[in-house]
């Protein structure tokens, strides 16, 4: 049973990080401090797909919440960002990944991943907002 799951964990692994490559590029936590703190209203959407509870108990500052689950449901609400650069992140990159892929199938061409996620910038011990 242990080899099975073991084995299920690897390609799931595997599978987000190829989704991820094929999707999204990654963007640092210096480089988004950098990107928010100029000014770049309108022209960068950060989108976290973990759930609303999770977004609630923090998330990056100025982030958008649609849950992973919820990203096709909603893609009427970021068309209008088809061509702007939409950084996307979750608690550890599975969920991020999911949503890349299907943001890159529905058109949207300048996609970025937040390396880390929110663990990382948990870690690095970045501002949060709640």
């Amino acid at each position: 049973m242990f080899k099975k799951f073991s084995l299920l964990a690897i390609f799931l692994s595997l599978f987000t990080t190829v989704a991820l490559a094929n999707s999204a590029k990654d963007i640092s936590q210096q480089a988004l401090q950098k990107i928010m703190s100029a000014d770049n209203k309108g022209k960068v959407v950060l989108l976290d797909v973990r759930t609303p509870q999770e977004y609630a108990a923090g998330h990056v500052p100025g982030a958008i919440n649609i849950s992973h689950t919820e990203i096709k449901a909603n893609l009427a609400k970021l068309l209008p960002h088809k061509n702007d650069t939409v950084i996307v992140y979750c608690r550890s990159g599975h969920r991020a990944g999911i949503a890349a892929e299907i943001l890159a199938n529905n058109g949207f061409t300048k996609l970025q991943h937040l390396s880390g996620d929110m663990n990382g910038w948990y870690e690095a011990k970045l501002p949060i907002e709640k």
